[in-house]
């Protein structure tokens, strides 16, 4: 969406690696909640209030985020360091919230995906902002120190 790298081909190919696969599902309700949901190759999806493709809701198959092993995030901007700048919905902050209070477990590994040029010198950070632990562009990896 809005220029975001598509993650379809990530996807695609963890499913052929026989990896379990995740998306992101919002909430009816509360509208700022977002869980994690299983999908299998060629499953359909449906737009949500954003205009977002996303499975159907089946609460069977979701997962509470902190079971996952790795995140692939979308982003508006990424600093080197581990800084995001997401679309302002804070819907990953949220979900990941918790992050704050562990001091070991550091489970999911969570790395953004964004194009070469949405990179800044340094982002400003607010105290509920998760960090990332790198970022892949389209010209290479940035791990956060």
């Amino acid at each position: 969406m809005d220029g975001e790298i598509d993650p379809r081909l990530l996807l695609r190919a963890a499913q052929k690696r026989g990896k379990t696969t995740y998306l992101p599902v919002l909430s009816a309700w509360p509208r700022t909640k977002m869980v994690f949901q299983r999908v299998r190759p060629g499953e359909n999806f449906k737009p949500n209030r954003f205009r977002i493709p996303e499975p159907r809701i089946n609460a069977g198959r979701q997962r509470k985020i902190w079971t996952l092993d790795l995140v692939l995030m979308p982003l508006v901007g990424f600093d080197p360091e581990g800084g995001r700048l997401g679309m302002g919905g804070g819907f990953y902050d949220r979900s990941l919230a918790y992050l704050a209070r562990r001091k070991t477990w550091r489970k999911p590994v969570l790395l953004g995906l964004a194009h070469e040029c949405q990179k800044v010198g340094k982002l400003a950070v607010a105290s509920w902002d998760v960090p990332l632990a790198g970022t892949v562009t389209d010209k290479r990896w940035y791990m956060a120190e």
